[in-house]
């Protein structure tokens, strides 16, 4: 076997090895444990997974951490469509997706094909919407010239990536 494919070969193992060992979601149901137990034990897993009514008390108060000017607390229906979790640092991490607040990882790609082509198109535009760029864009564009230049960040980043001010850690039971 040349080097090259020995590589590609041990890199395609390593890569079945990884993803054949990590639980799925559903593996995590059914070894009973919760998904605060999880994180505990795995630290940090950049998984976003769907809203948990057992952990719906914390979620509300969650919730209200986020949005302390919220009027009264989501219902089932609002937590079920908005909250999501991941795990960071041991700590089940919180974000409620909305209109323009992306619960996934950030873009921090300076070079953006929805601000390249928007400034095609409006070649002086002092902003490019975010309908353009992406809501999970980590910076903010205008055009000079029909090109695309990064203006701002749009997102503080934590440690894994993620917008810092959208997600918060779960208050204790």
């Amino acid at each position: 076997m040349r080097p090259l494919a020995c590589i590609a070969a041990a890199v395609l193992v390593v890569t079945l090895v990884a993803v054949s060992t990590r639980p799925s979601a559903a593996q995590e149901k059914s070894s009973g444990e919760s998904l605060v137990q999880f994180c505990a034990r795995v630290g940090n897993d950049d998984t976003i997974r769907d809203y948990s009514p057992a952990l719906r008390q914390q979620t509300a108060r969650a919730f209200k951490q986020l949005f302390p000017d919220a009027k009264g607390e989501p219902d089932a229906s609002d937590l079920q469509r908005q909250a999501h979790y991941r795990c960071m640092q041991g700590k089940v991490m919180v974000c409620f997706i909305g209109a323009n607040l992306p619960c996934s990882k950030i873009s921090t790609a300076r070079e953006n094909r929805g601000a390249t082509a928007f400034c095609r198109d409006h070649p002086s535009q002092d902003s490019v919407p975010a309908f353009a760029t992406g809501h999970d864009a980590a910076y903010s564009y205008r055009c000079r010239n029909g090109r695309a230049q990064v203006v701002n960040a749009t997102w503080t980043l934590d440690k894994r990536g993620f917008a810092k001010q959208l997600w918060v850690a779960l208050p204790d039971s």
